[in-house]
C-alpha cells in the first residue's frame, strides 16, 4: 500500500484548521489538527507525522517555542512549515534559525500551502539516509584542518585560526556532517536554507568557491570539496571528531 503523507496542523484558529485540513485531505493527504502545544505533543506521541504546519502566534507556548522543542527532541528530523500573520522579516528569520524548513505568511492561498508542503517533503526525502550530525561544541578534523564549532573558525596545521563568515561556516559544517557523500545543490539548499534564507542555487556555487579559498584548495584540482559533474559536490576527506568541547 502506498504511503499517504500525514500532516499535523497546529493552529489556534479553528477556521484555519478546518479550511486547510479540508483542502489538504481533498488533495490526498492525511491530516491531523491540534489547537495548541499540548494537543500537538499528544498526537506526536500517538502517531507518526511526516510534516508539521506550525502557527507562530498562539496563546501559551507559541510556534517559536514549539519549533525549538521539536528540534531539540526525538522529532528533530520532522519537517516544519511555519505560519504567521506577522509580516516582519525578523520573525521569518527567527523561525528559520530555530530550524523551520519553510515559512508562509497569512493570509495565504491553500494551494500555495499545498505546494510548499510537497516541496519540503520532496527536498527532505532527497537527503541521503542515516546521516550523522556532529554536536555543537566539537573539534572536527579533516585533512590538514580542524573546525572549532565553538569559536566557529578553522585551524590549520600550525593552529592558526582562519575566520569564516556565517554562511561559510554553515556550508562547511554541512559538508563535515555528511563527509564523502555527494550532495546535490538542492540538498545543500535544503540543509542551509533555515540558516541562510537568501540562498539560491547559484549562490551555492559561489559559496563553495569561497570555502575552497579558506581551505587553500586548488579550484582546478581541489583536494577537499570536489565537484561531481551533473550531481553536486562532495567533501572528499574523512572526518574525525577529535575533541569534545564544553
Amino acid at each position: 500500500m502506498d504511503h499517504i503523507d500525514h500532516i499535523l496542523i497546529v493552529d489556534d484558529d479553528r477556521e484555519i484548521r478546518d479550511l486547510v485540513s479540508g483542502y489538504l485531505k481533498k488533495n490526498g493527504l492525511r491530516v491531523t489538527v491540534a489547537a495548541d502545544g499540548r494537543q500537538m505533543r499528544a498526537f506526536l506521541e500517538a502517531d507518526r507525522v511526516d510534516l508539521v504546519v506550525l502557527d507562530i502566534m498562539m496563546p501559551g507556548d507559541d510556534g517559536l517555542v514549539l519549533c525549538r522543542e521539536l528540534r531539540a527532541g526525538k522529532h528533530k528530523a520532522t519537517p516544519i512549515l511555519m505560519l504567521t500573520a506577522r509580516t516582519d522579516e525578523t520573525d521569518r528569520i527567527v523561525g528559520l534559525e530555530m530550524g523551520a524548513d519553510d515559512y508562509l505568511a497569512k493570509p495565504f492561498a491553500a494551494r500555495e500551502l499545498l505546494a510548499r508542503i510537497k516541496a519540503v517533503l520532496r527536498r527532505t526525502r532527497m537527503l541521503p539516509p542515516n546521516l550523522q550530525v556532529t554536536e555543537a561544541g566539537q573539534l572536527v578534523s579533516f585533512g590538514e584542518w580542524q573546525l572549532d564549532t565553538i569559536a566557529r573558525h578553522l585551524l590549520d596545521r600550525e593552529g592558526t585560526a582562519v575566520a569564516l563568515s556565517g554562511a561559510e561556516y554553515r556550508l562547511l559544517k554541512v559538508f563535515l556532517d555528511h563527509p564523502q557523500r555527494v550532495l546535490t545543490r538542492d540538498q545543500l539548499l535544503n540543509l542551509t536554507q533555515g540558516r541562510e534564507a537568501e540562498l539560491f542555487e547559484r549562490s551555492i556555487d559561489l559559496l563553495v568557491s569561497r570555502v575552497r579559498q579558506r581551505l587553500r584548495d586548488d579550484a582546478r584540482e581541489p583536494a577537499y570539496i570536489k565537484t561531481v559533474r551533473s550531481e553536486g559536490y562532495v567533501l572528499a576527506m574523512p572526518v574525525e571528531i577529535t575533541t569534545a568541547r564544553q
